[in-house]
């Protein structure tokens, strides 16, 4: 048997949802956001939010949503500052620079996570007007260490952005996870009074594929149709993703599945340190980054599908990288510890 640790979006959706999309395919919705199921949701978000003011936009996936917001949020001159391991500056091919806006990245340590002493030689540098303006502030939760932001480190991102004229943007592919592990104090209320805008992220938390953009900002939200439509980011079919985050949100099931995502990482974390694996990071979340000797490849191969994602710290070693999800059970768990200590 082999494991599947290598995302969490390599199964198709929670139960759930499919039995949802398969009992509204032929209704014969109206189309672009515009159904019933689009604007019910959006009620549900932004109730869930505390947040009535808030403007709610869903979108096909985590690249699409980033680069549509940054695009539509900034003036052609203005520029993204963001963790020089995101996901915007790492593994979306210059989507954010396709669009015309420089992402200005700032080094981070292993839990990828900025601060403002960390943004405030980058306003400085940047003051030169031959220099593209810093505006935007980009940060993810979980980051692609798989670790999490309190709310004592947002609220002082929050509070030095406001007193330097920059919009504070949170990509939440993985915001289940986030918000249900046990290191994070943050709630969608927070994340709506503490960032200009959000998302919560469905693809890689039981949707077949959409995110929730919450436009928190009433000065951001003009003409967003506009531009996201503009963009390609327009779903004609757009009741899918309101169907499919009615079903993840009205019961509780998205938050229920992150935390089982999450206690099963945590239990194949615990699993792993008990057979002496060395790991990058204590992850609290369903992102696990053990540190393996490039000898144990071969086998672990045959044992699993995992992805490389670092270096060592050593030339013999390399990090990799192994997720859990809603689908991942103790049994899958427990077997593949049981055969890993047989190498």
């Amino acid at each position: 048997m082999k494991y599947l640790f290598r995302n969490d979006y390599s199964f198709g959706a929670h139960p759930k949802v499919l039995t949802a999309l398969a009992e509204t395919s032929m209704e014969g919705n109206a189309g672009y956001g515009e159904d019933g199921y689009c604007k019910r949701c959006a009620d549900l978000i932004r109730g869930l939010c505390n947040c009535p003011q808030a403007d709610v936009q869903f979108l096909i996936g985590g690249t699409q949503t980033n680069f549509t917001a940054i695009a539509a949020f900034l003036r052609p001159w203005e520029g993204v500052i963001a963790a020089d391991s995101s996901h915007i500056n790492g593994h979306e091919v210059g989507a954010v620079e396709a669009t015309g806006h420089k992402i200005l990245p700032v080094p981070t340590g292993p839990d990828g996570k900025i601060t403002p002493e960390q943004i405030a030689p980058i306003l400085e540098r940047h003051k030169d007007p031959h220099l593209v303006k810093p505006r935007l502030v980009e940060i993810a939760d979980a980051t692609e260490s798989g670790m999490v932001y309190t709310k004592a480190e947002l609220t002082a991102l929050s509070q030095f952005c406001r007193e330097h004229d920059l919009l504070l943007f949170l990509d939440g592919a993985r915001l289940g996870s986030a918000l249900a592990s046990p290191a994070s104090d943050l709630t969608l209320p927070d994340l709506a009074e503490l960032t200009d805008a959000f998302y919560i992220g469905g693809t890689k938390n039981g949707a077949l594929m959409g995110e929730a953009l919450v436009i928190a900002n009433p000065a951001l939200q003009p003409d967003f149709f506009r531009i996201k439509k503009r963009l390609g980011a327009v779903l004609a079919k757009g009741w899918l993703l309101g169907v499919q985050f009615e079903a993840l949100l009205q019961d509780g099931l998205y938050f229920e599945m992150a935390r089982h995502a999450n206690a099963m990482a945590a239990r194949l974390q615990t699993g792993l340190k008990a057979l002496g694996w060395t790991l990058m990071v204590d992850s609290p979340t369903n992102q696990i980054f053990p540190v393996i000797p490039n000898t144990r490849k071969s086998a672990l191969d045959q044992l699993c599908a995992y992805e490389d994602w670092c270096p060592g710290p050593t030339p013999d070693t390399t990090v990799i990288r192994f997720v859990t999800c809603f689908a991942t059970t103790a049994e899958d768990v427990d077997g593949f510890l049981a055969a890993a200590a047989k190498f």
